[in-house]
């Protein structure tokens, strides 16, 4: 492979199957055509890069559990493929195969969005076109207070009621109250720190306990097995959506997921007035927009001022 100079601009020339081949370098500049000429040839040198290279090394820089989650569900279909072989077919297939294993949308969208960011980390201009299916509407399903106090007596399992009470005082993540463990409750301060260290998640607040939350930590405290806070038979628990389900139904509400108690949470915070900024603060919203998009119209002053102006 060699540089020639064609009406002022750099191309890469050399012979392939017995027929010259020429690609544009898209620079006049000489210097800039050297490195230009140097990429490529390590491009075509090394092997072609498939998904199971990509996304551990993205997972190993930029990863977070909800990326390593995801990377469970797109290994089988993507891991073998090429960046440049992945398009709107192989994933329309993708969102085909996981719907018809249950998955909504939603959780479709959020997995090709990290196989998408991964490809992106690994080359900005990447070849992959991933085609994302319709992200649905948040959900709006949320507890009342009686509600909330009928699935708390409907908890019968000490680590499923500590979930939820936990859950809505905390307004963390699923991930966040599963993995809080006892060195970050903190019984003096009154204070639960979701995050960990200085390295704390991104939308990981540390929260002042409600005296439900001091109560029922208090309890636990004493017949604590693990260092988890959440532990059933001295082991975190992983997983909570099932046992959840089975509670709702007892109390006779719908399907109450883990996003739920914190979608409550924020929508009792609004309603009570608590500025949509503080509102952020605990849910970890590094943008306070974002919080205002969804729950301003909680708030009982929202729109008032506008209304007034009607007379």
């Amino acid at each position: 492979m060699r540089l020639k100079l064609y009406r002022g601009w750099w191309y890469a020339v050399w012979r392939e199957d017995g027929a010259t081949q020429r690609r544009a370098l898209r620079t006049k500049d000489r210097d800039a055509a050297q490195r230009a000429i140097d990429d490529l040839q390590r491009r075509i040198s090394e092997p072609a890069a498939t998904v199971s290279g990509i996304y551990p090394a993205y997972l190993a820089d930029k990863g977070t559990e909800r990326a390593v989650w995801a990377w469970k569900r797109l290994q089988p279909t993507f891991g073998a493929m090429r960046p440049d072989q992945i398009d709107r077919k192989a994933c329309r297939a993708y969102t085909a195969t996981r719907r018809r294993a249950g998955a909504t949308d939603g959780t479709i969208h959020t997995e090709l969005t990290f196989l998408r960011a991964a490809l992106r980390w690994h080359n900005k201009n990447t070849p992959a076109v991933v085609e994302l299916p319709p992200k649905p509407p948040p959900a709006d399903y949320y507890l009342t207070k009686p509600e909330y106090e009928r699935l708390l007596a409907a908890a019968a399992a000490p680590h499923v009621r500590l979930f939820i009470v936990l859950a809505l005082a905390s307004a963390g993540r699923l991930s966040a109250v599963l993995q809080l463990t006892w060195d970050r409750v903190e019984f003096e301060r009154g204070v639960i720190r979701l995050g960990a260290g200085e390295k704390r998640r991104k939308g990981r607040a540390t929260v002042p306990m409600t005296d439900r939350a001091r109560a029922a930590l208090l309890v636990a405290a004493e017949a604590r097995t693990s260092t988890h806070v959440i532990e059933y038979g001295g082991k975190p628990i992983a997983r909570i959506r099932k046992a959840l389900t089975t509670v709702a139904t007892v109390a006779g509400l719908p399907e109450v997921t883990p996003h739920v108690f914190r979608h409550t949470a924020a929508v009792w915070m609004a309603e009570d007035g608590v500025p949509m900024a503080e509102i952020a603060q605990v849910l970890g919203h590094t943008d306070s927009r974002i919080t205002e998009r969804v729950y301003a119209r909680f708030s009982p002053t929202h729109l008032r001022r506008a209304i007034r102006a009607l007379g």
